[in-house]
């Protein structure tokens, strides 16, 4: 085997104090559907899913043992098709209508993102690509209150001014071929 086979993330799990409520969250903002709920070797587990070809793209796990001022997670990040504003606005409403206390907008140059904590205090990104390669780390604010025609013109002056890009399409190309010579390297 050249390459290692396709692994896409199709899932993630986590480890909760209060099923109800965080299934409840993940419903309302996402809307997920439960695909299957029981018990197992004391645990309660409880599967979501917003797609029908996967069974569950999250999993809720009774039995979070940290306190709530200790970070387990990084983020979980859900991508928006490209260039899809109007749908992360939908989200930031959503979220502020469910009693997030802060929905923060950021523009990565690459995708416009914005950022919250659920019930519990996992860290959620909802992106949505641009059409350009930006450097990372790099971010501005992101108003999300500004119409879709000034966001992607005041992202292409701003990446213009201040970081290294390019359009995703050439980026994608280096990486396809980056990939290409791990995998002739293992052969």
């Amino acid at each position: 085997m050249v390459n290692p086979p396709q692994a896409q993330l199709t899932h993630v799990g986590l480890y909760v104090t209060n099923m109800d409520r965080m299934t409840d969250f993940y419903q309302r903002l996402l809307g997920m559907v439960v695909t299957d709920q029981g018990d197992f070797l004391g645990k309660s587990l409880t599967f979501l899913s917003r797609s029908a070809g996967e069974h569950h793209q999250l999993v809720l796990i009774s039995g979070r043992r940290a306190p709530e001022d200790v970070v387990l997670l990084g983020q979980v990040s859900f991508r928006l098709a490209d260039g899809d504003l109007e749908g992360l606005r939908w989200f930031r409403d959503t979220a502020l209508e469910l009693g997030v206390a802060d929905v923060e907008g950021r523009n990565h140059g690459n995708s416009w993102s914005i950022y919250l904590e659920d019930p519990e205090g996992n860290r959620l990104e909802i992106y949505t690509a641009t059409p350009w390669y930006v450097s990372q780390p790099w971010r501005v604010a992101l108003d999300l209150d500004e119409s879709d025609e000034v966001i992607k013109e005041q992202t292409a002056t701003l990446i213009d001014e201040s970081a290294t890009w390019s359009p995703v399409e050439t980026w994608q190309a280096e990486l396809a071929g980056r990939l290409d010579t791990v995998g002739e390297a293992r052969g």
